[in-house]
């Protein structure tokens, strides 16, 4: 049996615009870098008050990444998805979707730079 989830990874064909995105819009923070024995670019993101890590890759020798949309997302809570909005909307990436009320709160969408999309969340108090 499993005892603990480490790390998502996501492969990706612009490593350093990605790695952009996710430290400068999303505040994450870049712990770990490295090549993999099969030539991999790693890079391993920290998210405030999780355990769990974003793995990033670059190979580009298994060919470009294709995905279809609305396949996987990840998800984050924010404080204030207004302000989030604004900030993310000032460095280029606009929500693609919402804001949406809930019973638990509001939500949205942006789409990273590979176009994974990325939910936001704010949860009512």
């Amino acid at each position: 049996m499993v005892t603990k989830l480490l790390h998502t990874r996501y492969r990706v064909n612009d490593l350093e615009k990605t790695i952009t995105f996710y430290t400068d819009v999303l505040g994450l923070e870049e712990i770990k870098r490295h090549k993999s024995p099969r030539g991999s670019e790693l890079v391993f993101l920290k998210t405030p008050n999780s355990d769990e890590l974003i793995e990033i890759c670059s190979y580009p020798a298994s060919g470009p990444v294709s995905f279809c949309s609305d396949l996987t997302h990840l998800a984050f809570e924010v404080e204030d998805l207004e302000a989030f909005a604004k900030h993310a909307a000032e460095k280029g990436y606009p929500l693609s979707d919402g804001p949406t009320e809930s019973s638990s709160g509001t939500f949205a969408f942006i789409d990273a730079p590979e176009g994974y999309e990325i939910e936001l969340i704010q949860y009512r108090k």
